[in-house]
């Protein structure tokens, strides 16, 4: 099969054709190998591979680098593939989350040989599964230079609308302890399901912040996400773990929001089980701002966690803002409206080019 692409295709189709190039997670060497090669057409581009992660810059020798990335992995096929076009609606895995985004950064640096400000266009893997094998991580631990600049934009679905920063998440474990004994004479244990009751009652009754962070609000959560206890049916459990999800807002540290959910259940046993930081939206820098009033001058908190936080983490602040209903993303009938694809792909142009207009 051809995998070549042709960048000077229409974004929407150029969406299809990358969305045919098959890229679950781990498996995106293919679409790497094509996004790698369509961009060495370009000679004022430079591009650095590494593993199924491409960089590509133009601008060099300037000052105000800006970053815009975005992941080539899908979650698995669900008979979702090829794609399908159905008047203004492009249907198949990945035309969501995130090929329509990847689109318009193919596009860009192809096209904008002189763009107002250097930029870094960054098209990573393993977006969708555990951490550790994120691309962007990987890269920001081994060549962090590449990720370098004044502000970066993550292309991920937001309906076209500018997302800024995003809450930190965190699961950690509540254990509940009891005392075992057969269940024929329960009365000689302490039922630690049962006694599970209060750590339940006291999420019922969390009342969440909603916290302003640089003019936008963000929408924290604390919420139980999975319980376990009990080793047979005749033995009184002797413990009982609720798992339990934080979402806060970037105002907070990783810590600070551990020590958050600690206080809400001081008195029983609390472990941290994993968690990501938040990330502050940076609306103050100047790039920043001029990146809002070329897409449209409306801003909105992120309220899931994406990989600006990896940016910001660096010192890098960050927005979300790329095509397709975000409610979509994963879904079966995944689907994007390709007029949001150009309507990215307009704005984008707007704040590297403005002159092209």
């Amino acid at each position: 099969m051809d995998t070549g692409l042709d960048l000077n295709q229409p974004a929407p189709e150029l969406t299809a054709a990358i969305c045919d190039i098959a890229s679950v997670s781990g498996a995106e060497r293919p679409l790497a190998d094509a996004v790698e090669q369509a961009l060495r057409a370009h000679p004022h581009l430079s591009v650095d591979r590494d593993g199924d992660a491409v960089v590509a810059r133009a601008g060099e020798g300037r000052v105000g680098r800006v970053v815009v990335a975005g992941h080539l992995d899908t979650v698995p096929i669900a008979g979702n593939l090829p794609t399908k076009r159905d008047g203004d609606v492009l249907w198949g895995r990945g035309t969501v989350d995130m090929k329509g985004g990847v689109a318009v950064m193919l596009r860009l640096a192809a096209q904008i040989a002189s763009p107002v400000r250097p930029v870094t266009y960054i098209f990573y893997d393993n977006e969708e599964v555990e951490a550790e094998r994120n691309g962007l991580g990987r890269i920001s631990r081994t060549r962090p230079e590449l990720l370098e600049g004044d502000f970066a934009v993550l292309m991920e679905p937001t309906s076209a609308m500018v997302e800024g920063g995003c809450n930190g998440t965190l699961r950690a474990r509540v254990t509940v302890r009891g005392t075992a004994a057969h269940s024929a004479r329960w009365w000689m244990g302490s039922n630690a399901i049962h006694d599970a009751a209060p750590v339940l009652e006291r999420l019922g009754a969390y009342q969440p912040a909603k916290v302003e962070v640089d003019g936008l609000v963000y929408r924290e959560g604390l919420n139980a996400v999975a319980i376990e206890g009990g080793i047979a049916g005749n033995v009184i459990p002797d413990r009982c773990v609720i798992a339990v999800n934080y979402r806060f807002a970037p105002d907070k540290t990783e810590q600070a929001a551990f020590d958050h959910v600690c206080e809400v259940f001081r008195g029983w046993d609390v472990d941290l089980a994993d968690s990501a930081p938040a990330a502050r939206p940076g609306l103050d820098r100047p790039a920043a701002r001029e990146f809002v009033a070329a897409a449209g001058g409306e801003v909105r908190a992120k309220e899931g966690w994406t990989d600006v936080a990896r940016f910001a983490g660096l010192g890098v602040p960050a927005v979300n803002f790329g095509p397709g209903d975000p409610q979509l993303a994963h879904a079966d009938d995944e689907r994007v409206n390709i007029t949001e694809i150009v309507e990215c792909e307009n704005r984008m142009r707007a704040w590297l080019a403005p002159d092209e207009g």
